[in-house]
């Protein structure tokens, strides 16, 4: 029903904007991603997502299109609500998001906040033929990156590396290296860190 909303950015907070639109302040629930790429601009635009419910209506906001896609996906899932896809899309990176279920990652999926094994393997079962389809993935090579990146991050996280900086690093070589090994990933890591 509502598809963006464009105007004054009147309140803004880790978890919620309220923009005003011809003198119509809305707010709008966003999700961490979202927030750290809303431009330090007077006027922005959001693709939404309303969701309507007996007791409430209520607007989801994304500055990226395919985050809104993301979070349509998962919502359609049974046991994930918008509250939870929020969340999913605040923990971790949208790509991320899609490469684990590509590959059938159940840990990384897992790894967020009121999401056990079963909501997890659902997601991953509902969504990984759709997701390798609309990404246009090659299940093989998500699954091989996939795991030695997560090895390479977990050896770095052992080193006492923090997981946020080792990650930018790692995907950065990943990104070059689509083939490098774990070592690989590590020893190119260390000298970066």
């Amino acid at each position: 029903m509502i598809a963006h909303l464009q105007g004054k950015l009147v309140e803004k907070n880790p978890t919620e904007v309220v923009i005003d639109c011809g003198g119509v302040g809305y707010h709008v629930n966003i999700s961490l991603h979202t927030f750290s790429l809303i431009p330090n601009a007077d006027f922005i635009k959001l693709y939404t997502h309303l969701q309507i419910k007996e007791d409430a209506h209520t607007l989801y906001g994304f500055v990226e299109k395919s985050e809104r896609e993301i979070f349509r996906m998962l919502i359609s899932v049974s046991g994930i609500g918008a509250g939870i896809a929020r969340t999913m899309l605040s923990s971790i990176e949208p790509k991320q998001i899609i490469n684990a279920i590509a590959s059938g990652d159940v840990g990384v999926i897992q790894s967020i906040k009121g999401i056990g094994n079963k909501t997890a393997q659902r997601v991953i079962l509902d969504l990984k033929e759709k997701v390798l389809k609309l990404y246009d993935l090659d299940e093989v090579s998500v699954v091989q990156n996939n795991t030695n990146r997560d090895e390479a991050l977990s050896a770095l996280e052992v080193l006492g590396f923090v997981r946020k900086t080792s990650e930018k690093v790692v995907e950065k070589i990943v990104k070059e290296d689509p083939e490098a090994t774990v070592e690989t990933i590590i020893k190119k890591a260390l000298k970066s860190l």
